[in-house]
């Protein structure tokens, strides 16, 4: 029988602040060890902590962007466990009355790959999103290779404590490790879309927790689930979730059970390892943050900050497929992050050809030259406004796909930059499309007249020989006649 995967995602997501979630020590990330811990972050005797508005705006901001509910009362408590970067030996959270609470967040699940619907959608139900502080970090160097540790010593860095996290949990929606990460893409996305959280993972501002547990198919009971910890690159997260599974199902087949535990993946070994038993809530003893009073969120508030909110991506992304005509998949990939969204906008607003010419050319031709320079889109040397001076000659019969492929990459290699920078190209290489109805009709004569062969061939069925003859007219062209005039003159001449 079928086993089924489920997945619940928590997120830890670093606000956008300059100063720590109950501190005015700096976040800025990078500095020495312990230069941006003020006495408050270490936890000295007789401090108080003070709430930062921004970090509780920013919350705000994001519940109203997955339409969750905004408590207008919620409470600080205090989380208690051990661990040597965390002070005082209890971390400030959220517990029973959270800021954020319920919302959704859709996800489209498929590229029509694999049996898949193309642009499927599916919601994920968030259950909450809760203010806290970040521990430090624990620094576990190689011998010697810190100027601040001694030989095979480990040192704490609290620049990282009390920096503001906002924690968005799942319920357990996602089916697959590869929905999960669709789901973890999309709300990184989201995140630094409506300027809340910069997603840099390798800086750790953007950290996932899987919870993950399989059943039988069919059955509605939830399995009993592991935890994996911190995973921060979306490729590990997949690893770490398939090998989970997999784990998980061998044990089950064996006649075994699953324990409920956190585990840590290991991507050079590319399986996952116990670290500890998994806690309950009560194990953590939390009772209210006698320091802090209740945070109370006025409805005038809540309006200025939702007046403030941009157009959101799933409404980017519905009115893309509707007013030009995309793919619900296509739409997805084109909103799939803000700076993908305006490269788009401005393409469109500034070539003024059909919106599936941009789109196609975005996500391919565009989109394949950055993987394979492993570069960003703001790093893109061929802004949208060049793109668009190409477009439109490809659009208007200067250039075939195949001229508009090399000036693409000569563009690409920095021949020519600025919005001229396709006609300069097209000039200088002599790339001009023949479009002249005339002219090819005198090259598809002299092709005929030297292969009376293939004629025959077509005539008596051959579909190839057509083939083989476009072939003849393009090269006596050069590679510059228009292949629609081709196939249409030569189809009509052969007819005769």
């Amino acid at each position: 029988m079928a086993w089924e995967i489920v997945v619940g995602i928590e997120t830890h997501a670093q606000l956008i602040t300059r100063s720590k979630i109950f501190s005015g020590a700096a976040t800025a990330f990078g500095a020495a060890p312990n230069t941006q811990a003020c006495a408050v972050d270490i936890a000295l005797p007789g401090v108080l902590p003070v709430l930062n508005k921004q970090a509780v705006e920013l919350a705000v901001r994001f519940g109203l962007a997955i339409g969750a509910r905004i408590n207008r009362r919620s409470v600080f408590a205090r989380k208690n466990y051990f661990y040597p970067d965390l002070p005082k030996g209890y971390q400030i959270s959220q517990f029973e009355i959270p800021v954020v609470q319920g919302g959704t967040l859709t996800i489209v699940a498929g590229d029509g790959s694999q049996g898949g619907a193309q642009g499927g959608e599916k919601t994920i139900r968030i259950t909450r999103a809760h203010l806290e502080e970040d521990a430090g970090k624990s620094l576990h160097e190689l011998p010697g290779s810190h100027a601040v540790l001694g030989r095979g010593m480990s040192g704490i860095d609290l620049n990282r404590a009390g920096t503001p996290l906002l924690e968005i949990v799942t319920e357990p929606d996602l089916r697959s490790a590869r929905e999960a990460v669709t789901y973890a893409r999309a709300l990184h996305a989201l995140l630094r879309w409506i300027g809340v959280c910069d997603g840099n993972m390798q800086e750790g501002s953007f950290r996932c927790d899987a919870n993950v547990s399989v059943r039988r198919a069919g059955e509605a009971q939830l399995g009993t689930r592991s935890e994996i910890k911190n995973l921060n690159s979306f490729r590990f997260m997949e690893q770490a979730i398939e090998f989970e599974a997999r784990r998980q199902v061998a044990v089950l087949e064996d006649g075994g059970r699953i324990v409920q535990e956190t585990r840590l993946y290991d991507p050079e070994r590319g399986e996952t390892r116990a670290m500890r038993t998994k806690e309950e809530a009560q194990d953590y003893r939390y009772f209210p943050d006698p320091d802090l009073l209740p945070l109370a969120i006025s409805e005038q508030q809540i309006e200025r900050i939702r007046a403030e909110l941009p157009e959101l991506p799933e409404a980017m992304r519905s009115r893309f497929a509707r007013e030009h005509a995309l793919s619900a998949y296509d739409a997805a990939l084109l909103t799939a992050s803000r700076e993908s969204a305006d490269y788009f906008s401005q393409l469109l607003a500034a070539s003024g050809v059909e919106p599936k010419l941009c789109a196609n050319w975005q996500l391919g031709e565009l989109a394949a030259a950055l993987n394979r320079d492993d570069r960003d889109l703001a790093q893109s040397p061929v802004s949208a406004a060049a793109l668009a001076g190409l477009l439109r000659r490809l659009a208007d019969g200067t250039l075939s796909s195949k001229m508009a492929r090399e000036v693409f990459d000569a563009m690409w290699a920095g021949e020519a930059s600025g919005d001229t920078a396709a006609d300069l190209i097209i000039e200088r290489r002599g790339l001009r499309q023949i479009s002249d109805a005339g002219a090819i009709e005198q090259l598809v004569d002299q092709v005929l007249a030297a292969n009376a062969r293939q004629v025959e061939d077509y005539r008596a069925g051959k579909e190839k020989a057509f083939n083989s003859l476009v072939g003849q007219v393009m090269k006596a062209s050069r590679g510059k006649a228009n292949p629609a005039q081709v196939n249409e003159i030569l189809r009509r001449k052969l007819a005769k």
